[in-house]
């Protein structure tokens, strides 16, 4: 059976309308897995895995994006333009730059800065700003303040380089009043802006860049549950 793309092998309407999208796969089979009713595996190409499940009587679907947004660019897009998905709800990993965000922390990108070129290709007289859906962006604040979640929102950092050989850069980004760096972000917010969808960037701190504190690979896999319940009520909402 022909599918839609060669990056998602799964057929036309196995999408719900709602996806929320973690970088690592097994984070997202560990979502599924736990939280969804009736999870079923949609997609699998590139081990890059996808679920569509129930959670709390509506459908959702979950399923992994990868590291970096050249990888984002392509599931995001897809997901919009090819399989008719509403709204993209990431929820990853971020390193912590301010004194004020701690790891565990929960972040909610209003904005993503970003050193990427990836706006280049919609050749806009000018420097483009992604931003998030200001509906699920307050709804989302609504949803972690009824949940006694802190959440902490602001401007985030989705860069390129993971391992960046300016020495500088990080207290660069700081100094603006950037709260964390990820790598996803602004990527998907550009896609969302373009598709006409809607798009927010949930993010817990896994690690801060100037207090050495970080979580490891299993914790970053399984920990996050506060970050996906936040997420999961934002779906059905």
């Amino acid at each position: 059976m022909a599918v839609p793309t060669p990056h998602i092998s799964a057929a036309m309407g196995d999408f719900a309308k709602t996806v929320l999208m973690p970088g690592d796969p097994l984070r997202a089979k560990y979502i599924a897995e736990t939280y969804l009713e009736n999870p079923r595996l949609i997609t699998s190409v590139r081990n890059m895995l996808g679920y569509t499940g129930t959670y709390k009587g509506k459908e959702i679907s979950v399923m992994g994006g990868g590291m970096g947004i050249p990888s984002m660019g392509i599931y995001s897009y897809e997901l919009f333009h090819f399989y008719d998905v509403d709204t993209i709800i990431r929820i990853g990993s971020a390193g912590g730059l301010q004194d004020f965000v701690k790891v565990k922390d929960i972040v909610i990108g209003m904005g993503a800065c970003t050193d990427s070129n990836y706006a280049a290709q919609f050749g806009l007289p000018g420097t483009f700003a992604p931003i998030a859906d200001y509906e699920l962006l307050r709804r989302a604040v609504d949803i972690a303040e009824k949940q006694g979640n802190h959440v902490v929102v602001g401007n985030l950092l989705s860069s390129d380089c993971f391992y960046n050989a300016n020495p500088d850069v990080n207290q660069k980004w700081r100094d603006m009043g950037i709260l964390a760096v990820e790598m996803e972000g602004a990527g998907l917010y550009m896609n969302a802006a373009k598709a006409g969808k809607k798009a927010l960037c949930i993010c817990t701190i896994s690690d801060h860049l100037y207090t050495g504190e970080e979580l490891d690979s299993h914790e970053r896999q399984v920990g996050f549950g506060k970050m996906m319940e936040i997420a999961l009520e934002l779906a059905i909402g």
